[in-house]
């Protein structure tokens, strides 16, 4: 306990893995129900569920165990202890294995914060825009073509304007966007009871990943991604009528 009476988050997570005697899990147990702060800290630590061992476990396996003794072995002290080399070669392949898993880890979060980030971009711009925002655009097939052409060259995108027609509402335009060096195309519909609508498309080699729903900046979405590129479709239709129209487009550009 420290000197408040209050566990620090290490004896908690010592409590939830089962590794105090009896008498410390009582203290704990008393703190816990009389602090309802204590306890949703509790509550908080307990949800934790990343695959630490597992993770040390396998980059574990991958340490220069064999390198890192010819390195001892070339110091100039043959005197010193057994323990002592025990110890170095410990502390050395743990440096790397947390390293590694480090790493790893802040790869996994960057990623997962990159394939969000955009999406969130998107949101902030459809967020401006009003239905005047597309008016007066030139709407002739010859300027749409020449648009998607565009996109083509920068997303590989082989696009026609009978792919993107809709019912109920107008294409008005189809633009590339750029973010961080990554490019991200943008087509655009006016719908008359909703608003404005895009389709948006990035690369992205994460895989496969079927239709899911999210909101931002007050707009639904719906997103998937293939083997080449993640998709989100925005708008403020409702979000049943956002899938269908998803659907429908999926279908016609993978065809």
């Amino acid at each position: 306990m420290s000197d408040h009476g209050i566990p620090s988050d290490e004896q908690l997570v010592a409590y939830l893995d089962d590794q105090l005697d009896t008498e410390q899990r009582h203290r704990i147990d008393a703190a816990v129900a009389e602090n309802s702060l204590l306890n949703l800290r509790l509550q908080w630590l307990a949800r934790s569920s990343l695959p630490f061992k597992d993770a040390y476990d396998q980059v574990g396996r991958q340490a220069p165990t064999g390198r890192l003794q010819s390195m001892l072995d070339s110091l100039p002290s043959p005197e010193r202890p057994a323990m002592d080399r025990r110890w170095f070669l410990a502390a050395a392949a743990g440096l790397v294995v947390s390293g590694v898993v480090a790493d790893r880890l802040f790869i996994g979060w960057q990623q997962g914060r990159q394939q969000n980030n955009w999406r969130t971009l998107i949101a902030d711009y459809m967020a401006l825009h009003i239905p005047e925002t597309l008016d007066n655009l030139p709407a002739d097939e010859a300027t749409q073509r020449a648009q998607l052409r565009t996109i083509d060259a920068r997303l590989g995108l082989a696009l026609v304007p009978a792919q993107l027609a809709l019912p109920h509402v107008q294409f008005k335009r189809a633009q590339i966007l750029e973010y961080d060096g990554m490019p991200i195309a943008q087509m655009t519909w006016l719908d008359p009871a909703h608003g404005p609508l895009a389709l948006c498309v990035t690369r992205s080699d994460s895989g496969s990943r079927p239709f899911a729903h999210e909101r931002r900046r007050g707009l639904n979405v719906v997103y998937w991604a293939d083997l080449e590129h993640a998709w989100m479709l925005i708008g403020h239709n409702p979000a049943a009528e956002l899938e269908d129209t998803a659907r429908l487009l999926r279908t016609r550009l993978s065809a």
